[in-house]
């Protein structure tokens, strides 16, 4: 079973600062839009039709990145996603920007998201579904369990 999503995107004019490299606040939109791609796509799982559905939905309460290479102007790039960890009422979510070959890592992001009940404006469990949807796609093979050891993993 593929644990790891992938899809090419285009950097765009409007995303880039005055160097012609993507903006480093810019990147997470990038890493943001293509988690929702890959659960569409792999998984058929549309965030908004489930918090319409359900009342419940994701919040981001940590973002961690780190930059290694620019990605430039009207460069294709892959970004890949996966599921590092699946808790009671939060999940994190690794994301790389690589470049279109992908022999070159330009940065990678770590997202905790909580789940978290709209009507309520609190925290929530992930249901029995959700848990049993999501747990086959938890990435085992990355083992840090927090972003400065999956650095150091990466330096090796």
């Amino acid at each position: 079973m593929n644990k790891v999503f992938e899809s090419e995107h285009l950097i765009r004019f409007q995303d880039c600062d005055p160097f012609n490299h993507l903006n480093n606040a810019r990147y997470i939109d990038y890493f943001m839009n293509a988690r929702e791609d890959h659960l569409e796509k792999y998984l058929n799982f549309r965030i908004y039709e489930e918090a319409a559905k359900t009342g419940r939905s994701w919040v981001v309460t940590q973002n961690q990145i780190a930059y290694f290479r620019p990605a430039n102007l009207m460069e294709k790039v892959v970004i890949d996603s996966t599921l590092v960890q699946l808790g009671k009422k939060h999940i994190v979510v690794e994301l790389n920007m690589w470049n279109a070959v992908k022999s070159q890592r330009k940065s990678i992001l770590w997202v905790r998201f909580t789940h978290y009940d709209l009507s309520l404006q609190k925290s929530a469990e992930h249901s029995e579904s959700l848990n049993r949807q999501f747990s086959p796609y938890v990435n085992n093979e990355i083992t840090a369990s927090n972003f400065e050891d999956r650095l150091k993993e990466l330096a090796r």
